[in-house]
């Protein structure tokens, strides 16, 4: 991030930037990324292109909610401090999960027509985001015919296996060709990304992770708490994911509604709530924490499956940040990197089809107002938040 010689920023900072995007980034974890960049690598610069996609293609190759992860490093990195993190996940998460808690108890039924207007106006603003951010990575990450090349192979692995292992296939496959290809461009300045986390810590994140893992399981054996269960089941869904987002679900449908903990037709409802709401979908562990059948359900519930199935994601990004900085600043992991974010740029463009495009695009009236997010965000420099507002707004007058 050639970070070292940025100001620090406060925690209020941290969260209130965050809680911003935590009340407007509709869209799935790929349009979170497209509204980080926007607002931290354009606007506030917080972190430079090629740092951004570096966090990008480290957070892709772990397990959790890629977007919360990559939202929990820039937020360590601005304040110096792991509360910086968890002031950037507070202001992220909390909007969507309250909402969920909210839909859970009965405050979230209604809206008809009205709703579904707005709704489907915020996955055309969706749309714009991603294919802004596309345009522009492309431009920094992929400026050659060589990184050209990767990030198209990128995109045919993404098209031919859309799968989380697939993802994870194609950022590997970027850093391979990187290897392989793009050695002999000369070392890049990096700087230091500034990392405010000793190797100790790492350590110590990652042994957390690993040991949660392990033993929840046991104890959930052991001590017959209901409590533990729900916890194992939350983590295990958290950790065993790559790239968050839908692929969290099944996982998550069978260790609640098979053991009976939860109806279908409940657990089916969450669900469809999670896509109406801004933030990480990983926040439907707080609607599903709240309609368990039987304690801790409620807000203890919600609680209780919030913190276990972010807990292993956040965790993994704290254990890999210290040794991150110091393995991305040696040749051979420049030019792994080098390909690796352009595979980025590759992923990027298949999900700007598929989930985006396709989810949000069925007419042509929803391209034109797709094309008009797009130009205020791109030509016309409109702040984020209000191009959301004023597509909502054009969804609901197509409607």
């Amino acid at each position: 991030m050639r970070h070292s010689d940025a100001p620090k920023g406060s925690l209020r900072e941290v969260f209130l930037a965050f809680l911003t995007l935590g009340l407007t980034a509709f869209g799935g974890p790929v349009a979170h990324l497209g509204y980080f960049r926007t607002a931290f690598v354009a606007r506030r610069r917080w972190i430079d292109e090629a740092g951004y996609a570096d966090l990008v293609a480290l957070c892709q190759f772990l397990p959790g909610p890629a977007s919360s992860q990559v939202g929990f490093a820039l937020g360590t990195l601005r304040a110096g401090s792991l509360w910086g993190g968890l002031a950037a996940f507070a202001g992220f998460t909390l909007p969507s999960a309250l909402l969920l808690v909210g839909v859970a108890y009965g405050a979230g039924s209604g809206g008809g027509p009205v709703l579904s207007g707005l709704l489907h106006g915020l996955k055309l603003v969706a749309v714009a985001v991603v294919a802004q951010a596309v345009w522009g990575m492309a431009r920094t990450l992929a400026p050659d015919p060589t990184r050209a090349g990767i990030a198209l192979g990128a995109l045919w692995l993404a098209v031919l296996a859309p799968t989380s292992l697939g993802q994870v296939a194609a950022i590997g496959f970027g850093a391979l060709a990187g290897l392989l290809l793009c050695r002999a461009a000369p070392p890049a300045p990096v700087g230091r990304l500034a990392v405010p986390l000793s190797r100790r810590t790492g350590a110590v994140a990652l042994a957390l992770f690993f040991g949660l893992l392990a033993g929840l399981p046991v104890l959930a054996a052991l001590w017959p708490w209901q409590g533990v269960a729900v916890a194992d089941a939350f983590y295990r869904a958290g950790a065993l994911v790559f790239g968050g987002g839908h692929v969290v679900l099944p996982l998550l449908r069978a260790g609640t509604v098979d053991p009976g903990w939860i109806g279908a037709d409940a657990f089916l409802a969450g669900y469809g709530a999670a896509q109406a709401v801004p933030g990480p979908l990983f926040t439907v562990a707080a609607y599903l924490g709240t309609v368990l059948k039987m304690p801790p359900n409620g807000l203890l519930g919600a609680g209780l499956a919030l913190a276990a199935i972010f807990l292993p994601g956040l965790l993994l990004v704290t254990g890999a940040l210290p040794f991150w900085d110091d393995l991305r600043k040696k040749p051979l992991a420049q030019a792994a990197l080098r390909g690796g974010n352009a595979a980025v740029v590759g992923l990027l463009a298949a999900a700007l089809y598929d989930p985006v495009w396709t989810g949000a695009i069925g007419s042509a009236r929803d391209v034109a107002l797709a094309a008009t997010a797009f130009v205020l965000l791109t030509v016309g420099g409109v702040a984020p938040w209000i191009v959301v507002g004023l597509t909502a707004l054009g969804g609901l007058a197509l409607s």
